[in-house]
């Protein structure tokens, strides 16, 4: 060991200058490479809840399509059923009987009543509050033609 005056101190020569700067450029590339890897998973997660909400809007527009299919050829019953081309979803239509509309005397040249009905189909994967719930929901207001309202002829004077 070389000990060096300046000053009237004696002063050692400083050894391991290099060692801290490697540990600052191991901490900072350590901080890198866990910033990185949040990152990735981060986005994975993200792309593969974007797909399943997309399967969801699929799936719900099945269950409307379902709906309207039900209530242009007959009545509109409330159901619930899973879709065999969307594992794991569960697909509910309502047709809430509340928002069945009958209209009338329509003013055309035959009279006819006209029926809309508001039908509301939910798809959702998975159980609320667990990191992959998905939820989407779809509705729509159909219109069919409902029964001829007879109509006495006009008498003549």
């Amino acid at each position: 060991m070389q000990k060096l005056r300046g000053h009237g101190l004696l002063l050692q020569k400083q050894h391991g200058f290099g060692l801290v700067a490697a540990m600052f450029l191991i901490i900072i590339i350590a901080g890198a490479i866990a910033a990185m890897w949040r990152i990735s998973t981060t986005q994975t997660a993200t792309s593969s809840l974007a797909l399943q909400q997309a399967r969801a809007y699929q799936a719900a527009r099945t269950g409307l399509e379902w709906g309207i299919w039900h209530f242009l050829n007959g009545s509109c019953d409330s159901a619930s059923f899973q879709v065999p081309e969307f594992d794991g979803f569960q697909v509910t239509v309502d047709c809430p009987s509340d928002q069945r509309m009958e209209y009338t005397d329509l003013h055309e040249e035959q009279p006819q009543s006209m029926v809309s009905q508001n039908i509301i189909a939910t798809a959702t994967y998975a159980v609320v509050g667990t990191p992959d719930y998905v939820y989407r929901q779809l509705s729509a207001v159909v219109e069919k033609p409902g029964e001829i309202v007879p109509v006495a002829p006009e008498e003549e004077e």
